[in-house]
């Protein structure tokens, strides 16, 4: 038990040690081909999930906010150095929808001749009222808060509202101009 230990000759036979070596090898290989083809299934499955996904997102969009009730309300700058816009806020039938704050680059860009989209929504067919409160410095320095109220029929199909701002010189008034898209 102590002494010195007598070698062990290998009990497994010469055959079948080559046959579980082999074994060893095809079971390696299958696991890597069934990982490859587990890899292809996942892809598959990533693939459908994306096409399902849009096809529920573009069904949800056409349930819950038909193209035929839509109503979109922008707004644009006439004169750029007029007036630097501060705030809107927006209401549709004397409840509020939005309001922004525009920042430097928001307002850099109306200043451009860019045209912010600042409402998107959806209303049944008839007449509606939109107001606008506005707050902005006018080229003067001086603020003004300004609302407008705005009077408008909503048929079948989508409709764009585009609100311009504008203040001529030299008591920088605002005005606004609603003008419908087709």
């Amino acid at each position: 038990m102590f002494g010195r230990q007598k070698p062990q000759k290998c009990r497994i036979a010469p055959g079948i040690r080559g046959f579980c070596i082999s074994g060893m090898i095809i079971a390696a290989m299958a696991a890597t081909s069934h990982a490859s083809s587990l890899d292809e299934q996942i892809e598959r499955l990533n693939a459908d999930i994306t096409r399902h996904t849009a096809s529920v997102h573009a069904l949800e969009q056409k349930l819950l906010h038909p193209v035929n009730t839509r109503v979109a309300v922008f707004l644009s700058l006439a004169n750029r150095q007029a007036l630097e816009l501060d705030s809107v806020e927006l209401f549709v039938n004397e409840q509020p929808v939005t309001a922004h704050l525009y920042t430097e680059k928001e307002r850099s860009s109306l200043g451009q001749g860019g045209v912010h989209q600042l409402f998107i929504g959806n209303l049944a067919d008839g007449r509606h009222t939109l107001k606008a409160v506005i707050n902005a410095r006018a080229a003067n320095n001086r603020f003004v808060r300004r609302e407008i109220v705005h009077d408008f029929r909503k048929q079948p199909g989508t409709l764009r509202l585009q609100m311009t701002l504008n203040a001529k010189a030299p008591d920088y008034e605002p005005e606004v101009s609603f003008v419908e898209w087709k």
